[in-house]
């Protein structure tokens, strides 16, 4: 029961982190306007994501604009792209694979693939966590680069959004479902016993001459009169032998 409430805690835990790097992916909120220097007007609002870019007014209108062409925007965003949309690819399959070995499911109940279903899933859970958390960390590092360069006009400079803060988040929750599970996959092996004790027979085999008694000894036929074996071939009257009178 213990490891069933381990297994359903790393689950949800890396479920969570699925939902939050889904949300983090679609929010345009990865970068948003820095009001430094000459930029103090604070009036329009400028954010930019990994599809669109947005402008928000204090009127309260709120614009959006998707990118119209992907070979047109820099490296740091397609590579930010692909490594989201991978994180949650892998998310799914570890949510699907980690179903499947559950305790409380009835997939392959009593075998043996149960446990290597849920070590996969946290090895998933983990993967899925490093490559959301290796995107965010790639961002954050170009927003600080670009907000410290001396060369780079204040109008164009952005500080993190909230988007990042929640793809840290997500990776979090992605790196302990994954371990949750792996370490509650480890410990269902440990306490199964080895396959070479369960087929091994509980008592030795009877031995072969315990199965079949030895022969009987050998006793060869009593000889006839004078030391001669009866022939089958002598002569015979009235149920009297020829050869006893000679």
């Amino acid at each position: 029961m213990a490891s069933m409430a381990v297994q359903l805690l790393g689950f949800f835990l890396g479920l969570l982190g699925f939902v939050g790097a889904v949300v983090a992916t679609l929010l345009p909120h990865w970068r948003s306007t820095a009001y430094v220097g000459a930029n103090i007007i604070t009036a329009t609002a400028y954010m930019k994501g990994l599809w669109m870019e947005c402008v928000w007014h204090s009127t309260g209108i709120y614009q959006c604009e998707l990118y119209r062409s992907l070979l047109a925007l820099p490296r740091d965003l397609q590579a930010a792209r692909a490594l989201m949309v991978l994180s949650c690819v892998t998310s799914v399959l570890a949510a699907l694979v980690s179903v499947m070995g559950m305790k409380c499911t009835r997939f392959a109940r009593g075998s043996l693939v149960k446990s290597p279903l849920v070590l996969s899933g946290g090895v998933c859970f983990l993967c899925a966590g490093l490559l959301c958390l290796i995107t965010v960390s790639w961002t954050t590092n170009d927003v600080i680069m670009d907000f410290y360069d001396p060369f780079l006009p204040s109008g164009q400079k952005y500080e993190i959004g909230l988007a990042v803060y929640l793809g840290y988040a997500s990776a979090c929750l992605s790196l302990s479902g994954g371990l949750v599970l792996c370490w509650s996959s480890s410990g269902d092996r440990s306490q199964r016993p080895p396959h070479a004790q369960r087929s091994q027979p509980s008592s030795p085999p009877p031995a072969f001459h315990n199965i079949y008694p030895p022969a009987p000894p050998y006793k060869p036929p009593d000889a006839l009169k004078d030391n001669r074996a009866a022939s089958f071939c002598s002569l015979s009257s009235n149920g009297y032998r020829l050869n006893n009178y000679v």
